[in-house]
């Protein structure tokens, strides 16, 4: 096979894995398409869960009035933005509506910046925050229509649950990662917990310390948005074989608070000894 033919070929595969009217340049300006416009088996792995991701979210946006045509997302723990930007080529670009990185790496937030300067992304603002800090900024609406935290590390999941409350998010879809403040709690209480229930024999070892603290996390946090008044839906992001940290809650906002999800909710910090975290993770009001 002559090399035209070769890099017809290859040019073929990379076109068949990409959503229709996705911009090259940008995939290339975020490096998960080479200078040859190749993708590599990480990068394959990458953007099929941002793919994956899309599918989800786009939905979501198209119940919006005017299927998503005025639509505000904030994007949390943005890192490099391949979400951000992806939703924006494929979805608001030809819309309207509005994208908001939200990103601690100063770094980070001007090559966005800068990105979104060469590609003509106008509707695009990237805000060096915390989660926590941005809730009260200035730079952001008053109102949010979807909230995203795809690996969100540790308590930043919590931090962008509860800007989507106060931003009385229509939709939050999380994907959270390394969840390892339950754990830590787990840890310190487990003398006490061992001596008074059996369950705790689910966190004696420092691995399931580890795996209970990431799972029971998970499971408060969905109590906690069904207590404010979201509908919650628990799936797989991908599949196991690309990604260890692969759940995916998918909130949505109802309006209608459930005391009994509130209560389940007390219950079970009680149970595990974590009522603490009603003054701080957890406040039902």
């Amino acid at each position: 096979m002559s090399k035209a033919l070769k890099a017809a070929k290859a040019e073929a595969d990379v076109l068949q894995e990409l959503r229709p009217g996705q911009s090259i340049e940008l995939l290339k300006k975020l490096h998960i398409l080479t200078r040859e416009g190749r993708l590599n088996q990480d990068s394959r792995r990458k953007l099929k869960q941002v793919y994956h991701l899309f599918q989800f979210i786009e939905k979501l946006l198209r119940e919006l009035p005017g299927e998503g045509a005025q639509a505000t997302l904030a994007d949390h723990g943005a890192g490099k933005s391949y979400l951000g930007f992806i939703l924006y080529d494929l979805f608001f670009k030809a819309r309207g509506g509005h994208v908001y990185g939200i990103e601690t790496r100063s770094e980070l937030i001007e090559k966005s910046r800068v990105l979104a300067g060469q590609l003509g992304f106008g509707r695009m603002s990237f805000l060096n925050l915390t989660v926590a800090e941005s809730t009260h900024a200035d730079g952001l609406p008053a109102q949010i229509d979807v909230v995203t935290a795809l690996h969100a590390c540790d308590t930043a999941t919590d931090d962008a649950i509860a800007f989507g409350l106060a931003k009385k998010a229509r939709y939050m879809v999380l994907v959270p990662c390394c969840q390892a403040e339950v754990a830590a709690c787990l840890r310190e209480t487990k003398v006490l917990a061992l001596s008074r229930t059996p369950l705790a024999e689910l966190w004696r070892h420092p691995l399931h310390t580890r795996e209970i603290g990431s799972q029971l996390t998970n499971v408060l946090r969905c109590l906690y948005l069904e207590a404010h008044g979201y509908q919650v839906t628990v799936t797989e992001l991908v599949g196991w074989e690309h990604s260890m940290k692969n759940e995916l809650i998918i909130a949505r906002r109802t309006g209608q608070a459930k005391a009994g999800a509130a209560e389940r909710l007390k219950s079970l910090l009680a149970e595990f000894g974590l009522s603490s975290l009603l003054d701080t993770r957890f406040r039902l009001q």
